[in-house]
């Protein structure tokens, strides 16, 4: 009875559609839209049962299918939605398979578009979408017309189409896979022109279709898409990145061919455990896991052992790090050698970001490859030459983070075995960046045995010298800090060794810049080794580090490094080196003979004067000074002061008077050692009183007054009379104060006449004293003025009346008497006085 009122409703339905059909072929557009509508009132309609709308769908179907092709796009949208709606509600959809799939094959197949409405090819696209789901497996015939549709929906204009063609063709490789293997490899090159579409949402609905297009396929397309995948590794977007991490987590949980294709998987699944967002790290993390205990499962045979007996995690493991399963370590030792060179080749790569995906994921591989790093050393250490010295910070660090975890799995035994030569073959940063982050990476215990062979390796000449960049030096002294650091009191037997590295440092010409560092370095090595300060430091190798710092000073230049490891030694040391005046001024007295290189006399003559103005924190420390005065005076500084032509020359003289003149000053040297050496410095610095350098002259004058003041009754008249003309020279000086100081060393000078003296004998000197004396007591300035008063009073007491004739034969000439009344004044007291006397 049901039936057969199914047939009788079903007949109704087809009388009232009847003229509504007829008028579908109408040439009037709205007389068929409005056959449509009412198509769709008719169909809809609620009180039709399902076996009801069955009958009338197989009336309906090819003149709607017909409708698809209408002229008028309301027309083409009316027949698509009561497809659409017959399709959900019908309860045999497949019977219609055979007229609606060549329909929608002709209508988005085609290599041209023909739907020229993009929302209805979008409809379209989903009534293709909803008969997968609602067929399944029915669809396994149309698969030549079904991959037909979605190579060419895949690469639509649209969008949306572009999404719904992804999720559809997941959704048909589901339904069929055991048809779908045959055309799925179609789909490939259509979904990787669509992987890279400006919209998120698009590229997450390819990831996914491409993820179950090669599960649910021959398995031969991994390749072609491998690269695609690797790249949106790099999206901006997270949902991007989360897909290919899901997608390739499933391929190798499930994927037919994975064992083939683990060394190319793993790395895109490891990678996604350092990407920036924690949700991506975790999943990445939980995919691993089961892909390491399902591979646990599979080769448990070959596992047994290290399952049953545990594999003992390395002593020195990073703290803070969960060690990964033993699966997934496997997975890894066995695939290393197919990884590493691609690792190798990306680190390098011109695009930043691929370099620091590279770096990141080497440190992870090394964690997971623990003693089996060994195996790989060579390139390993190769790519970390390279990879340390990029721009990029990141790169860097990682790349440092991977050469301590080599220090934690690898013996020294192998490690030095290859960096050590490398180092002394061509000295790099990046040599010295991985060895000083192998060493933070191991233990003192385990390098305690090749610590010398180490530092032996450093302290060669082309190594400590190997570069000038502060780069290259800042490297070297992180590896002697990292020594330090790590081995502690075992530093103590190559403490002589850091020591001629940091000097070496020192002596560079970019030490400025790493001055504070090496101090503090050094200070570590004073800790370690319980000498308190840097100063103890010197004074434990002093005698050692003389003899390798002053070796071959003979052959010296301006240029050679063991000069400015000399220099540095002096100037560092403090104290301590006047511990060993013994070692230092017979290297002095060789170098700063005026036969030597300019330069370096005057580079040398520097630091000399730095110490001689701190003689006693330096050269003085012990009082030991004094007995090396007479050499550094006759044999080092006065035969730098003869007259040579050049700047240069005259740079030395002037720099010669200032040590001399420091050195006076200094009072390391009694009045007795200068008398001592009077007769052999007066002369030389008589003569550099007409140097063109205005400091030369100063101290000079300087240095004849301080003479004079030792040398007080000491002189005879010869030498005395030799001494005053260069005096009276200085008194038409450019500089005042030369001026100044010349006058206040006549003044000196008239002292140191005695009863040797004689006034009638040597009248004639005391007459040109005296008149130039008083040519400069009418003198501008007033300053000068007075000084020459003050000199002309002292002077006067040696020959009065003589002075008072020159007086009353000039005082009429000058602008201003008054100075000269005020002398003759003077003059009559002192006349007085000596008339009294008498």
């Amino acid at each position: 009875m049901a039936a057969g009122g199914e047939q009788r409703a079903a007949s109704e339905v087809s009388q009232a559609l009847a003229r509504h059909l007829n008028c579908l072929s109408d040439d009037n557009k709205s007389t068929r839209k409005r056959a449509l509508v009412a198509i769709q009132q008719e169909a809809e309609d609620k009180r039709l049962s399902s076996g009801v709308l069955q009958e009338v769908f197989r009336e309906l179907l090819k003149p709607l299918l017909r409708c698809l092709a209408d002229p008028m796009e309301r027309c083409r949208e009316l027949a698509v939605q009561i497809l659409t709606y017959c399709v959900t509600n019908v309860p045999r959809p497949e019977e219609a398979l055979s007229y609606l799939v060549p329909a929608i094959t002709q209508r988005l197949g085609n290599p041209e578009i023909v739907e020229p409405s993009e929302e209805l090819r979008l409809a379209l696209t989903e009534l293709l979408s909803l008969l997968v789901e609602v067929c399944g497996k029915k669809l396994g015939p149309y698969l030549d017309e079904m991959v037909r549709i979605l190579q060419r929906t895949i690469i639509d204009p649209f969008p949306d189409v572009k999404r719904e063609s992804s999720k559809c063709a997941v959704n048909y490789a589901r339904s069929i896979p055991e048809h779908f293997h045959l055309q799925a490899e179609s789909l490939i090159k259509p979904l990787m022109q669509t992987i890279s579409h400006q919209h998120s949402k698009v590229r997450v609905a390819v990831i996914q279709a491409t993820g179950a297009v090669i599960q649910y396929g021959n398995g031969k397309s991994v390749d072609d898409v491998l690269s695609h995948l690797a790249q949106r590794l790099f999206d901006d977007s997270p949902p991007v990145r989360l897909a290919v991490t899901v997608v390739v987590g499933n391929w190798l949980l499930e994927l037919r061919d994975r064992y083939s294709y683990f060394h190319k998987l793993i790395p895109l699944l490891l990678s996604s455990t350092t990407d920036e967002i924690p949700d991506i790290r975790q999943t990445a993390l939980e995919y691993w896991q089961k892909i390491g205990l399902q591979w646990e499962r599979e080769n448990e045979d070959d596992l047994k052992d290290q399952m049953d007996f545990g594999v003992p995690c390395p002593p020195l493991y990073p703290s803070g790090v969960q060690r990964p399963g033993l699966g997934c370590r496997e997975l890894i030792f066995r695939n290393l050698s197919k990884i590493l060179p691609a690792i190798s080749h990306d680190i390098t790569d011109w695009v930043a970001a691929t370099r620091i995906k590279a770096a990141q994921l080497l440190l992870v591989l090394l964690l997971h490859a623990e003693d089996h790093t060994t195996q790989h050393m060579e390139l390993l250490l190769s790519t970390l030459y390279r990879s340390c010295l990029d721009e990029e910070e990141k790169v860097v660090q990682n790349s440092v983070k991977s050469a301590e975890l080599i220090g934690t799995f690898v013996s020294p035994e192998v490690f030095l075995k290859l960096v050590l030569p490398a180092l002394r073959k061509s000295p790099l940063a990046s040599h010295l960046m991985v060895l000083s982050a192998y060493i933070r990476g191991s233990s003192k215990e385990v390098l305690q045995p090749h610590l010398h062979r180490i530092a032996d390796v450093l302290c060669q000449t082309e190594i400590c010298q190997g570069s000038e960049k502060v780069l290259y030096l800042d490297q070297f002294l992180c590896c002697i800090q990292s020594l330090i650091n790590i081995c502690q009191q075992y530093c103590t037997d190559i403490s002589l060794h850091c020591m001629k590295v940091l000097i070496t440092i020192l002596a560079s010409p970019a030490s400025e810049t790493l001055y504070e560092k090496v101090q503090g370095v050094m200070q570590s090595l004073a800790d370690v080794q319980g000498v308190g300060t840097p100063q103890g430091l010197y004074r434990h190798h002093m005698q050692q580090l003389m003899q390798w710092a002053s070796a071959g000073h003979d052959q010296w230049t301006s240029y050679s490094m063991e000069r400015a490891q000399f220099e540095v030694l002096i100037s560092e040391s403090g104290p301590v080196v006047g511990e060993h005046l013994d070692l230092l001024f017979p290297v002095l007295k060789t170098c700063l003979q005026p036969t030597k290189e300019p330069e370096m006399r005057l580079k040398l003559f520097t630091m000399l004067s730095k110490l001689l103005l701190k003689a006693n924190e330096t050269v003085n420390s012990k009082g030991q000074f004094h007995s090396y005065s007479e050499t550094i005076i006759k044999d080092i500084l006065v035969p730098n002061l003869k007259w040579q032509a050049g700047r240069t020359a005259g740079a030395i003289r002037t720099i010669a008077v200032s040590c001399l003149w420091v050195l006076f000053q200094s009072d390391v040297l009694s009045p007795q050692e200068i008398l001592q050496v009077v007769d052999v410095l007066m002369p030389q610095v008589l003569v550099t009183l007409e140097e063109d350098s205005k400091m030369s002259r100063l101290m000079s004058c300087r240095i004849v007054r301080a003479l004079l003041a030792v040398s007080e009754h000491h002189l005879d008249p010869d030498k005395l009379n030799k001494i005053y003309p260069e005096l009276i020279k200085r008194l038409d000086d450019a500089s005042d104060e030369v001026r100044i100081t010349a006058a206040k060393t006549l003044n000196l000078w008239f002292k140191c006449i005695d009863d040797r003296y004689e006034r009638t004998t040597y009248k004639g000197h005391l007459e040109f004293l005296y008149r130039g004396l008083l040519v400069h007591l009418d003198d501008p300035d007033t300053s000068i003025q007075t000084t020459v008063l003050d000199a002309l009073k002292d002077a006067g007491v040696v020959y009065p009346s003589l002075l008072v004739q020159e007086i009353e034969a000039v005082k009429h000439k000058h602008r201003t008497p008054a100075y000269c009344d005020q002398l003759l004044q003077h003059m009559q007291l002192c006349i007085n006085s000596q008339s009294g006397s008498t």
